[in-house]
């Protein structure tokens, strides 16, 4: 399991514990201090034997690369910003399933439904939910029943 912090906070700790070795503390002591394992200690220490103050640098977290390739960020943020309904849309609406379409259609890359909110949010954008209203309501009989009947049937403050 990857421990938590950034890279960069990482790094801070393994030069901390090499700046711990060779004031003379044993690898036990500095897992101790650290809160970190002795076998990460003495693989860190082995680690800057062989490759140098270096081998304890920072990396990047490794993970499956983004499907949509960065360089097509731009051009996706273009299609949304154009709006759904230029896309062919009844509503002018993005919702996830709706951006994952668009994302099929024009770059050719299946994203699943669930995590096209991801990809959004790194774009700075937000997916959208339809409202839900009845087929069937009436905002005017709505109106009417709030002036009409409501006031009747509401309960009249005692006093």
């Amino acid at each position: 399991m990857r421990p938590h912090g950034s890279p960069e906070e990482l790094e801070h700790r393994r030069q901390r514990a090499l700046t711990l070795l060779d004031e003379g503390l044993q690898p036990v002591e500095v897992a101790q201090r650290l809160g970190v394992d002795r076998r990460s200690v003495r693989r860190w220490k082995a680690a800057v034997r062989r490759g140098g103050p270096s081998a304890l640098a920072a990396r990047p977290a490794s993970g499956r690369p983004p499907k949509l390739a960065r360089r097509l960020r731009p051009r996706l943020e273009k299609l949304l910003l154009a709006g759904a309904e230029a896309a062919g849309y009844t509503q002018d609406l993005w919702t996830c399933p709706r951006v994952a379409q668009l994302i099929a259609r024009e770059f050719g890359v299946g994203y699943h439904v669930a995590h096209v909110g991801r990809l959004l949010r790194r774009l700075g954008w937000t997916p959208q939910r339809p409202r839900r209203l009845a087929r069937e309501r009436d905002e005017q009989q709505i109106q009417r029943w709030i002036k009409v009947d409501w006031p009747r049937i509401k309960k009249k403050p005692t006093g």
